[in-house]
């Protein structure tokens, strides 16, 4: 009995599930087409790599090469044939293409938050030579009706903040911005001088309440649905100690003092396969050098990690954190799509 191959079940079910979305502007541009990942990934993974190689960090590049090894694996196309709008993994989207070639991408991304699905367009990009034709505002009016047909209860996407023009764009289509974060980073040295004029310890299971109501400032749960705070690996107690254990976490804590009471704190947590996380707490009106001494501290106490990495609201503390010797690797702005009848798609 003649068996259909695994690429060809994969691909037939992945089409059957885009062509079951109505999204009018596929028909009125002949150029725009759903993503069709068992072929489409060597040509999207060159495009993203014209676009924002110089942008890129190593998580990024690991990226593409996922991309590239995820279209030569049978077992991995069986099972996103059924995972498309489920997995948190840019299995579906939508390409313009011409003359067999790639010129255009845009990734949809399901998240689930509180029994919500919450959409991330990303990936959008167009090939430097084509610029300018709209092809990136197609591509995300596509993404954003495949995201209502989905019943998305929202939809987002974030953007660096050096590119005023597409900012604009996602405006125009109704985009708001609600968060604007910066990534710094920083390589740890063993040979960096303590600082001085801090009264730095471990962290104590009495701190606990105090850095968690300072996290959730800093890391509000508007982002949970994307980067969702470790409570488990942070906390303290036998319960998240072997969670850890089990996880093959690791984790450090340090809290700078003054009067004998915490003035910030700062966590720690590698990941098997992730880069090194930097978790800052400080009060809105904390002291900059308190800040500064515990990130000099974990650069030299790390010295054998490869590289740190903190995740912080934009424009706060940047004189503190620079002092630390952390760069600014970008800042984002994280933009959510506002009702239908306010959208301009004209």
């Amino acid at each position: 009995m003649y068996r259909i191959p695994v690429r060809m079940q994969a691909e037939s079910a992945i089409i059957g599930a885009m062509a079951a979305i109505t999204i009018p502007i596929l028909g009125e541009v002949p150029q725009l087409r759903p993503l069709n990942i068992l072929r489409d990934l060597p040509g999207v993974a060159d495009l993203i790599e014209k676009c924002f190689a110089s942008t890129m960090d190593s998580e990024g590049r690991n990226y593409l090469q996922q991309m590239l090894r995820a279209g030569r694996d049978n077992s991995f196309l069986r099972w996103a044939s059924s995972a498309v709008d489920t997995a948190s993994m840019p299995l579906s989207g939508y390409v313009w293409e011409e003359n067999g070639e790639i010129l255009g991408n845009v990734s949809l991304i399901p998240h689930r938050h509180k029994h919500k699905k919450i959409y991330l367009i990303a990936n959008v990009a167009t090939h430097p030579d084509h610029r300018r034709r709209g092809i990136g505002r197609a591509l995300t009016i596509a993404a954003i009706h495949h995201a209502r047909a989905r019943h998305a209860s929202e939809t987002w996407l974030h953007v660096r903040d050096d590119n005023p023009g597409a900012i604009a764009l996602y405006a125009n289509l109704g985009f708001q911005e609600l968060a604007r974060r910066t990534t710094w980073q920083a390589r740890p040295d063993r040979n960096i001088a303590p600082s001085t004029g801090n009264t730095m310890t471990r962290r104590h299971s009495r701190d606990w309440p105090e850095q968690k109501d300072w996290l959730q400032q800093m890391y509000p749960d508007l982002m949970g649905w994307y980067q969702p705070m470790p409570w488990m690996s942070l906390q303290p107690g036998f319960t998240a100690a072997f969670y850890r254990f089990l996880m093959d976490y690791n984790v450090r804590h340090w809290v700078t003092r003054m009067d004998g009471k915490p003035s910030a704190f700062l966590s720690w947590q590698a990941m098997a396969g992730q880069n090194d996380r930097l978790w800052a707490a400080i009060p809105p009106d904390g002291n900059e050098r308190t800040l500064s001494a515990l990130l000099l501290n974990a650069r030299r106490e790390l010295f054998w990690r490869p590289g740190l990495t903190l995740d912080f609201p934009a424009g706060q503390f940047n004189v503190a954190i620079e002092a630390a010797g952390f760069n600014a690797y970008r800042t984002l702005l994280w933009m959510k799509l506002v009702p239908e009848d306010n959208v301009n798609q004209s």
